[in-house]
């Protein structure tokens, strides 16, 4: 066995720590020609791809997969620490330690004066508790650009609710809703062919609202319109292939007709 080898293999390591060994020796000179090229930057679009397959394994509901894709995703999470390390800036350990403080001090109802609180109170103390420690001018700093747009929806709806500022029940959001769907009609009957930025912003603030009852209902707007999508895309499917096997194209079908097809479709695959 080979002295690397051996090292990343030593029985008397931790699994994690043969990980971080592991990752050192990559980018060492007796390692990998790839893995030595690689920066912060170059790595993120594998940070993301890995994130959101972790996703899709939560949402498969698939163990095995969810197992394999966390270890990918920690690879890269190692593999940043490692970088980091070579230029002195901090190791793995100061990135494990750090969320270890950040969380006791986030938590002092389970390590100060211990206190029973619900999952809501536990949320609104969190963002209380950052935003009077000064880290961030702004309760809505910190959420990334790059965050699709309905997530973050969501969770500036959870930032600004966790400082008081939020509606008190679902059925108030679905008010909104309601005043929202106003609006666009209103922007609609003006007919100016001029006046499609404020229908953009209408639609905008009605699907924030939307955001809003999903938070609401304890929903996770993200992953109920996936699913939705997902359920449009069999139904689709299935319609396509009917429409073959009949008249052959959608052209030669009325849009009535195609309602009606299309409803049938939603009963025989209502769950």
């Amino acid at each position: 066995m080979s002295d690397l080898l051996a090292r990343v293999t030593d029985p008397k390591a931790t699994p994690f720590e043969r990980l971080v060994r592991l990752m050192a020796i990559l980018r060492s000179e007796q390692g990998c020609n790839w893995d030595r090229q690689q920066t912060h930057e170059s790595l993120v679009p594998y940070l993301i791809e890995e994130t959101y397959e972790v996703v899709e394994a939560v949402q498969s509901g698939n163990m095995a997969d969810l197992s394999e894709e966390l270890g990918d995703l920690l690879c890269q999470i190692v593999f940043h620490a490692q970088l980091a390390a070579e230029r002195g800036d901090f190791n793995i350990d100061d990135v494990a330690q750090a969320i270890v403080d950040k969380l006791i001090h986030r938590h002092p109802h389970v390590f100060g004066e211990r206190q029973e609180l619900s999952p809501g109170q536990v949320r609104d103390q969190w963002e209380k508790i950052k935003s009077e420690s000064g880290e961030r001018p702004s309760a809505l700093e910190g959420l990334p650009k790059s965050m699709p747009a309905l997530t973050m929806a969501f969770r500036i709806g959870e930032k600004a609710g966790g400082l008081g500022f939020d509606w008190t029940t679902a059925k108030e959001v679905i008010a909104k809703l309601r005043e929202e769907l106003d609006e666009i009609e209103a922007a609609m009957d003006t007919a100016d062919t001029d006046n499609h930025a404020a229908l953009a912003d209408e639609v905008g603030d009605l699907l924030f609202a939307a955001s809003s009852l999903a938070r609401k209902l304890r929903v996770d707007p993200e992953s109920a319109l996936k699913r939705a999508l997902e359920k449009f895309r069999r139904r689709f499917e299935t319609l396509q292939e009917n429409v073959r096997s009949g008249r052959g194209s959608f052209d030669r079908y009325s849009l009535e007709e195609l309602e009606e097809m299309w409803q049938t479709l939603k009963k025989d695959t209502e769950q």
